[in-house]
């Protein structure tokens, strides 16, 4: 009767190859009195007819038989696609080490000599049994990886399309929003202009004076955001030209004073002396420089001075403005350079988009922005270049 272990083992298929019918006798009675389906041939040339037509898991192959011996055998079973991967046992009456390290080179796994010891021959047979099953089971998990990997990635090529979609949605919404904001900003500045000419008290003026400030920080913050959003989007097309940073710093000093008529306030420039270029927009670096200074004079007070100066060596060129008020707090430092993330409630709103907006100007110049506090009292905030050479 057999036991519940005999039961649930597979039937596993060996193809027994000799051309002495004594031997594959003995091989036989061994091999099929432990649950292992027998297949024989007696030459070379019938042992290949059989694999065609059938599949082994293991294959006892004798080295010397007529017409085709197992060398050759073996190289023709190796060359085979549906073949390649069975094993192979040498059956030899050679010992000597040159017939088995041949027989290695060509593809055999292993050997078994003759006389043949029955304990030696299903202990060699067993293990090159459970070597192929479990690379069978290997291949198996790898396959069902693969196919876990490919659904994956399906997934998430689709979420990365869908985000993509999202994200141009999102920054279609901002520019519509900024250009619809433009419009009536820009007949509110206008009217209160018209205002600003006529006869008014005090107070009235005063009442113009703070409706036109807070219109054109609306009208900044919705250029921001407009600049902010062709940027991440890459809508914007920069015209990257060799350009001198002394002037790239003095047209932004100009234009920020034409902005913020502001009478106390104290910018002291020092322009370096070899008046290095720059790879850059103008456009661009010039609007960061514009947005650092309003930066500084936000945190430092319009009767603090502001202390720009362009720095170079070798190979680098950087920008340097340093403003005299309290400095960056802490947590600012850490969220720095995040939309709306400056996240420092005791300074003036605003600063988390403009020094985003920097950021994203110097990725796409190649450069970096850096910000500390000074040793004394203030902010250091500088921009790091590579020095355009002839």
């Amino acid at each position: 009767m057999e036991s519940n272990s005999e039961k649930k083992r597979p039937s596993y298929k060996i193809l027994v190859v000799d051309d002495v019918a004594r031997n594959i006798q003995i091989l036989g009675n061994i091999l099929s009195s432990n649950g292992f389906q027998i297949a024989y041939a007696q030459s070379g040339q019938h042992a290949l007819n059989i694999v065609k037509k059938q599949d082994f898991d293991l294959i006892l192959l004798d080295i010397m038989m007529p017409e085709m011996d197992g060398y050759e055998v073996c190289k023709r079973l190796k060359q085979d696609e549906e073949t390649s991967e069975v094993p192979i046992i040498f059956l030899t009456a050679k010992a000597d080490m040159e017939s088995i390290v041949k027989g290695f080179k060509i593809g055999g796994q292993d050997y078994i000599t003759k006389p043949f010891n029955s304990a030696e021959l299903l202990a060699r047979v067993n293990t090159h049994i459970l070597l192929r099953e479990q690379k069978n089971q290997l291949k198996q998990v790898n396959t069902l990886l693969e196919q876990k990997v490919e659904e994956r990635t399906a997934q998430l090529k689709k979420a990365n399309i869908l985000l993509k979609k999202l994200d141009h949605t999102k920054s279609d919404f901002l520019s519509i929003i900024s250009h619809e904001l433009r419009s009536p900003l820009n007949g509110v500045i206008g009217l209160t202009d018209l205002l600003d000419n006529t006869l008014m008290d005090t107070s009235q003026q005063e009442y113009v004076n703070h409706l036109k400030e807070v219109s054109e920080r609306l009208v900044r913050f919705s250029d921001m955001a407009l600049l902010i959003t062709s940027l991440r989007i890459d809508k914007y097309q920069p015209d990257f030209l060799s350009v001198s940073v002394n002037h790239l710093v003095e047209s932004g000093i100009t234009q920020f004073k034409k902005l913020n008529k502001e009478p106390k306030l104290n910018i002291n420039f020092i322009a370096n002396e070899t008046k290095p270029l720059i790879f850059a927009d103008s456009d661009l670096i010039r609007q960061c420089c514009i947005l650092i200074i309003d930066n500084a004079a936000k945190f430092a007070g319009k009767d603090k001075p502001i202390d720009i100066s362009v720095n170079s060596s070798e190979s680098r060129v950087s920008i340097e403005i340093k403003d005299s008020g309290p400095g960056f707090s802490k947590e600012a430092l850490e969220h720095l350079f995040e939309l709306f993330g400056a996240g420092d409630i005791l300074h003036i709103e605003g600063t988390g988009l403009s020094l985003a907006a920097v950021k994203l100007i110097m990725n796409m110049h190649s450069g970096n922005i850096e910000a500390i506090n000074s040793e004394g009292a203030g902010a250091i905030v500088k921009l790091h270049f590579d020095l355009f050479k002839d």
